[in-house]
C-alpha cells in the first residue's frame, strides 16, 4: 500500500488531498501545527501527526514517526496581501521561513529515504501568483517563486536517483485560510496612500471570474504524484490552467 505525508493538513488543500488519497485507497499521513483527528474518518490508514515545518526537531520528530513514505506534499504555507511598504520585515521572515525554508527542509528530511529505494515523489504546493506579475502580492509570490526555482533543479537532480519532484500551481481560492495562518490583518498592510489603488484590486479579489476548488488542487496533486511523463508543472483551477497557457 503507498504512503503519503501531507503537510498543512488541517484545512484547505492540505486537508482535501489527504481526504482525496485516503478515498483512493492510499495510506495517509496528515500532519499540521495542531493536530485534529476530528477532521477525518477513523481508520487504520489515516494518521494524524503533529509538525511544524519551521522547526527542525519537530520535522525529525514526524518523519521518524511516519516510517517510510512514497510521496511526500509540502502543502503548508502562509500567506500575505499588501503593500510591500507597509509589510514588516519580520513578517517577510515568517513567510519565507514556512513557504520556502519549510519546504526545501521537508524535502531535504526526505530525500536520504528515497535515494536509497531509487523512488518516490515529492510535490510542492506554489500558486498561480507565480504564472504573471500580480499586486499586492510582492513577499508572497517572492516565496513561491523560490520554490518554482528549487523544484525544477531538483528535478534534475534526483531523476538520477529515480525520484520525482512537481509543482502543484493552484488559482485564486478566497475559501482557503492561508492567509488568516499570516497573524496580521490585511487592513494594516495597505496605507493611506495606497488606497486608491488597492480598491479595485480587493474587489476583483472579491468576486473573482473563476475560482479554484479544493477539490481541484486535490485532483492536480493526484496527477502530479501519478506522473511518468516527466511534466513538471500542474496547474490547478481554471484561472491557473488560462494563466499557464498564456505564459
Amino acid at each position: 500500500m503507498n504512503t503519503i505525508l501531507i503537510t498543512g493538513s488541517s484545512s484547505g488543500f492540505g486537508l482535501a488531498t489527504a481526504r482525496h488519497f485516503h478515498a483512493q485507497g492510499w495510506s495517509v499521513i496528515a500532519t499540521m501545527r495542531s493536530p485534529r483527528t476530528d477532521l477525518f474518518s477513523q481508520t487504520e490508514r489515516l494518521r494524524v501527526l503533529p509538525l511544524d515545518v519551521t522547526k527542525p526537531e519537530s520535522i525529525a520528530t514526524a518523519i521518524a514517526a511516519a516510517g517510510p513514505i512514497d510521496a511526500l506534499v509540502n502543502n503548508a504555507g502562509i500567506g500575505v496581501v499588501g503593500a510591500f511598504e507597509a509589510t514588516p520585515m519580520e513578517h517577510v521572515r515568517n513567510v519565507f521561513d514556512t513557504n520556502t525554508f519549510g519546504v526545501m527542509a521537508m524535502t531535504q528530511a526526505v530525500i536520504p529515504q528515497f535515494r536509497a529505494r531509487r523512488s518516490g515523489v515529492i510535490v510542492n504546493i506554489t500558486s498561480s501568483a507565480t504564472l504573471t506579475p500580480m499586486p499586492l502580492a510582492a513577499a508572497y509570490t517572492a516565496s513561491k517563486q523560490a520554490i518554482e526555482g528549487f523544484t525544477g533543479s531538483l528535478a534534475h537532480e534526483l531523476h538520477h536517483f529515480g525520484i520525482r519532484a512537481k509543482l502543484v500551481e493552484p488559482g485564486y481560492a478566497p475559501t482557503t485560510s492561508f492567509s488568516q495562518n499570516a497573524g496580521i490583518r490585511v487592513q494594516d498592510l495597505v496605507p493611506e496612500a495606497y488606497t486608491t489603488f488597492a480598491a479595485p484590486i480587493f474587489a476583483g479579489f472579491a468576486e473573482p471570474d473563476l475560482i479554484t476548488k479544493e477539490s481541484d488542487v486535490a485532483e492536480a496533486v493526484w496527477r502530479a504524484v501519478h506522473d511518468r511523463s516527466g511534466q513538471l508543472r500542474f496547474p490547478a483551477g481554471a484561472d491557473a490552467i488560462a494563466l499557464s497557457r498564456a505564459a
